[in-house]
């Protein structure tokens, strides 16, 4: 895809220059939760995400990045470096005899922090962990010197409920009383230690982990307020408009087609309820817009220190969008929106925010594994205001990171070897150089299977057969091409295969089996 032909977002910047060594970049790496590929502006959403275009501008994006499928896992990859497996969080959090599925980091493998302090950076994080419930597997437990966030998984976004945990640096939280709001808090203790640290001459690593756009749709008035009816065209057209908005911008191929609409979702022209429904979407957008305003304050505080040039933002999301209905405390009179409820905005809204790709988070088609990954360097990145085309996994983030900090990784941690890195240093992208990028990616959860080799990609959604696609002509994987070419796809399968054995996968029938 040709993107001189696709300006995104006003004229093309100066080309940087790659800082000298001795100036090592702050390091800000931002996730968001639950957010489908088609959902920021810069990627074709109608939503509201001027601080993320702006990034995107400014810098570069990645239009063939990688998660891992689900949070848990996606949390555990991005912060060792690791497949899942190999960081003992393959599924969830749930306490397993099988070594790959432990739930909580295993000491095989280190943190961001764990590599970054060794090399002088204060390391911070601020958000959702989910990768330990309990001590000694907390944030400070693993490295981290600061910490204010969600221990556990999504919550409530006014109050916290039982069985959740917050936590400043090591010691449980305790809400306000009132106006409280998690995606605020989690912008403002972000803003603050940036101020704080950024002004000293160590460089540092943040981590800002936002809950938002996961479910229950909680958001503050004003901002539902600014959604209100623009839903009303219905999926329908709105998965129309998306796909064409990506096509101009330059992050999908006009000859992948749009998939079909979902066949669980009703076409928008026969619904009742259609007002709900445009609530629902309203709010979830609003969701990723307040998440948008508050990446903005992080922003400003960044520029404030002076050190905005050197400051390397990275952005993408720990899954594609959820179609879980989640109506667990839906009551009769209650909208969605407010403290009192609880639901989610389930597949039929889901289906708009993958546009294009097929199926949702928990899957390894392209709709659950995409991800929409920024990266902004002001002094680092040259060309900026392009696409990147070369994929990429989110495996990738933390040889990144100890690349530019120039840090080593190293080979035990507390007298136990480490499981050597899986990712990549996307630093020659950056720099608009040649990467070697990734011969083989490879995907398992709950039994959902994926394997890439260059343009060839296979998957199986479990228990079903092995698919087979050609990526780069149909990356919405519409046409299934195991037929004829079985022997490619036998290949692909094997290889899979002796990767299950090499990190740990356990059959997804044996692993329910098992006790609770």
């Amino acid at each position: 895809m040709a993107t001189t032909r696709r300006q995104f977002l006003g004229s093309l910047a100066a080309a940087s220059v790659t800082p000298t060594a001795g100036t090592r970049p702050n390091i800000i790496v931002i996730m968001a939760d639950d957010m489908g590929f088609s959902d920021t502006g810069c990627f074709g959403s109608e939503a509201r995400t001027p601080n993320l275009d702006r990034l995107a501008a400014e810098g570069v994006r990645f239009t063939h990045f990688y998660n891992s499928a689900r949070c848990c896992p996606s949390r555990a990859s991005l912060i060792t470096g690791l497949y899942a497996h190999q960081a003992g969080v393959g599924h969830m959090i749930r306490t397993s005899k099988y070594p790959a599925y432990q739930g909580y980091l295993n000491d095989r493998c280190a943190t961001f922090a764990e590599v970054l302090n060794p090399a002088g950076y204060r390391t911070l994080m601020v958000g959702k962990w989910h990768v330990g419930e309990d001590r000694p597997h907390w944030p400070r437990d693993r490295g981290f010197q600061r910490y204010f966030g969600l221990i556990s998984g999504a919550s409530n976004y006014f109050r916290l409920e039982p069985g959740r945990k917050m936590a400043l640096d090591d010691q449980p939280y305790a809400l306000p009383s009132e106006g409280f709001y998690m995606t605020d808090a989690f912008s403002r203790q972000a803003s603050e230690w940036i101020t704080e640290y950024g002004g000293k001459p160590e460089p540092y690593f943040l981590y800002l982990a936002y809950t938002a756009p996961h479910w229950p749709l909680h958001a503050l008035p004003d901002d539902i307020a600014r959604y209100r009816g623009k839903y009303m065209k219905g999926w329908d057209i709105l998965r129309h408009e998306r796909h064409e908005r990506q096509i101009g911008l330059g992050v999908v191929e006009r000859r992948w087609p749009l998939t079909p609409r979902d066949k669980l979702v009703p076409a928008w022209s026969g619904m009742a309820g259609k007002d709900s429904e445009d609530l629902r979407m309203a709010i979830y957008a609003a969701q990723i817009d307040r998440m948008d305003q508050g990446i903005g304050r992080v922003l400003d505080a960044v520029r404030k220190t002076g050190k905005e040039e050197n400051t390397l933002v990275l952005f993408l999301a720990d899954n594609g969008a959820c179609a879980e209905e989640n109506l667990r405390s839906e009551k009769p009179g209650v909208p969605p929106g407010p403290t009192s409820s609880f639901t989610s905005y389930g597949r039929r809204w889901a289906n708009l925010s993958n546009t294009p790709f097929r199926l949702y988070k928990h899957w390894v088609h392209e709709g659950g594994i995409s991800t929409p990954l920024i990266a902004r360097w002001p002094r680092g990145i040259r060309n900026p205001n392009r696409l990147i085309h070369q994929p990429g996994h989110e495996i990738d983030i933390m040889a990144t990171v100890i690349d530019l900090a120039g840090a080593k990784y190293p080979s035990s941690r507390n007298g136990v070897p480490l499981t050597p890195l899986a990712g990549l240093s996307l630093r020659p992208v950056l720099e608009d150089r040649p990467g070697a990028g990734h011969s083989w990616l490879f995907w398992e959860h709950e039994g959902n299977c994926a394997v890439r080799h260059g343009p060839w990609k296979a998957v199986n959604r479990y228990p079903n057969r092995w698919e087979l696609y050609n990526i780069e002509g149909d990356r919405t994987e519409m046409k299934d091409r195991a037929a004829g070419e079985q022997r490619r796809l036998n290949e692909m399968i094997s290889r899979h295969a002796a990767w299950s054995r090499k990190v740990g996968v356990v059959p997804w029938d044996q692993y329910q089996a098992q006790p609770s």
